[in-house]
């Protein structure tokens, strides 16, 4: 145990000393001659220290050129690591994984390299340069753990540093080959850069990547400054609270993804006609990990299609475990979420979605969730038809299954265009439902469903038709203040909406929200002051309310020591509520 806790926390620090560089290839199209990069300071604040050449242009390309080669001497560092040494778990071993993909895909983002070209490379470096710059990055290595020799050993023992080809300027194109292990890796330096020209690489045009993980893209959308990304990697942007277009740092207007269907029917014939494999990774009973290394999983897969035949059977029994180990397999890892998806399991769990055994129902909905969450099962789910069955199951199911059926419905709306779908389904009414009597986790699931909906205009009226406003001012007067937060979310987006904004007036909402203005946390104040703005606007009648209700005085209170969104909303109905008294 005592060797796991160590390597464990090794491994956590060659995740931090790779840490900046990821963050440096996030957009790494975008690093060019700009070298402020927080990560570029950090790893190489020695070596530019010692910078005296007149031409900054200079300077630039020998910091950024040296960024690279330490970027490809972690990643070979990483390849070395002995797991099985040290008991490193699965989750540490993944994410080491996962760097070494970010670090290769920088590096291939610059061409082929080879160690031949690096140490001519490196000799032409000033060696005061050199010798900074390296005892910096042994100073890094300097400090793991003595009980982990072999570790500093694997690190110690990198090649020597690549050369970027054309380190001042982003080739149009990246090179997508196989990979090669060290051995290879140093045969190919030995047959001489003639023999590196002519590399055995098919191209991607550069608009077919995404500019966050310079991967091909798959489900290509559009942010509100015209940029193209792939779906899942510009959501995660976004919901780490980020409001900017990574490439061009402009503040979204709005957080909409719109399908580039045009540049994904390109991507897609160019895909069919060079022959590239499926968006899972898998195929011939081999599938792709995320280090970009390839396993045997056809005995993984002849274990689940005999799985998923037995969902088929006539004897209950064991319709009822081979379900129950599905769940359990879909929620381990992404690999087991490609695997089954791929024995086509999907629509046999679609079909039994509607089965009157409860144990096998709940099963069905929770594997369909956890299916889901892989974002190219998405779309399977949905091709399958399975929006009708997990209302069905939402309506009607234990209270287990609501909760997971409301849980899997917000996975599915996170791509826009199921917005439309899920919501014209029936399945809203359902989730107001759940909101107002179900369990206090079925209540949360309802309400972020409920909210990922009512993004799209049409499901707002929807909501209000359903009853969401009563269901919403309940939780706010609610004594255990378990849900305010939520009810408040949902209220600010359906506060824009003719109909909603009528109803929540109706409700005698608006005495409750300038309550909360008062007594309120400073995210629901937030959140009154912005629902309080949205009613009030053009609305002589509501803002006239506001001012009799005393509103000015909280108001003003949240001008002075609000959120920047709280200052803004309030000062803005201090100013309505001002020229309402000029009238």
């Amino acid at each position: 145990m005592a060797a796991g806790v160590v390597s464990d926390a090794s491994a956590a620090f060659l995740l931090s000393l790779v840490h900046d560089i990821v963050l440096g290839n996030v957009a790494a199209g975008m690093f060019k001659k700009d070298c402020t990069d927080l990560a570029a300071k950090r790893l190489l604040s020695a070596a530019s220290a010692h910078h005296s050449v007149n031409s900054p242009d200079g300077a630039a390309k020998r910091i950024s050129f040296q960024f690279q080669c330490v970027t490809w001497k972690l990643e070979k560092s990483l390849a070395k690591i002995p797991f099985d040494q040290f008991q490193i778990s699965e989750e540490v071993q993944e994410q080491v994984a996962l760097v070494r993909a970010q670090l290769r895909r920088a590096t291939e983002r610059y061409g082929s390299l080879n160690s031949r070209k690096v140490s001519n490379a490196i000799s032409q470096l000033p060696e005061k340069e050199r010798s900074n710059t390296n005892h910096e990055i042994s100073a890094k290595l300097d400090s793991i753990p003595e009980s982990c020799t072999t570790l500093r050993h694997a690190a110690d023992k990198a090649t020597k540093i690549l050369e970027r080809v054309n380190s001042s300027s982003i080739p149009s194109v990246v090179c997508l080959s196989n990979e090669v292990d060290s051995k290879g890796q140093d045969n190919l330096a030995a047959k001489g850069a003639e023999q590196t020209k002519k590399p055995d690489t098919l191209v991607i045009p550069v608009d077919f990547l995404c500019p966050i993980s310079l991967e091909l893209m798959r489900d290509p959308v559009i942010v509100a400054t015209g940029q193209t990304y792939e779906r899942s990697y510009i959501q995660r942007w976004i919901d780490c609270g980020n409001v900017t277009c990574p490439k061009t740092q402009q503040k979204l207007e709005n957080l909409t993804l719109t399908p580039n269907y045009i540049l994904r029917s390109v991507i897609n014939q160019w895909c069919a006609k060079h022959n590239i494999e499926q968006p899972s990774g898998l195929a011939n009973g081999r599938l792709k990990k995320s280090d970009g290394s390839f396993c045997d999983v056809s005995g993984d897969m002849a274990a689940i299609q005999e799985l998923v035949s037995k969902l088929s059977s006539r004897c209950l029994e064991e319709r009822r475990a081979a379900v129950a180990e599905i769940r359990s397999l879909s929620k381990r890892s992404t690999d087991n979420r490609i695997l089954i998806a791929d024995t086509g399991a999907i629509p046999v769990l679609v079909n039994i979605l509607t089965t009157d055994d409860a144990s096998i129902q709940e099963h069905a909905v929770t594997s369909i969730l956890n299916l889901s969450i892989f974002e190219n099962n998405k779309s399977l789910i949905m091709l399958a038809g399975a929006v009708p069955s997990i209302v069905q199951v939402l309506r009607a199911g234990s209270m287990e299954a609501r909760e997971n059926a409301a849980a899997t419905l917000f996975s599915l709306s996170l791509a826009d265009e199921n917005k439309i779908i899920i919501g014209s389904s029936g399945a809203i009414p359902a989730l107001v439902d759940l909101l107002q009597n179900g369990s206090n986790r079925g209540k949360k699931d309802a309400a972020t469903a409920l909210f990922n909906l009512c993004i799209y205009q049409g499901n707002k009226g929807r909501a209000v038709r359903a009853g969401i406003i009563t269901a919403l001012l309940k939780m706010l007067t609610d004594s255990r203040n378990c849900m305010v937060d939520e009810a408040l979310t949902i209220l600010s987006i359906l506060a824009s909406n003719h109909d909603a904004k009528a109803a929540i007036v109706k409700a005698s909402t608006i005495p409750v929200l300038i309550d909360l203005l008062r007594t309120g946390l400073p995210r629901n104040k937030e959140n009154a002051a912005a629902i309080l703005l949205c009613l009030c606007k053009r609305d002589a009648e509501n803002l006239a309310c506001i001012s009799r209700l005393g509103a000015a005085v909280p108001l003003t209170e949240l001008t002075k020591g609000g959120t920047e969104r709280a200052k803004r909303k309030a000062t803005s109905l201090l100013e309505h509520l001002r020229k309402l008294q000029q009238l």
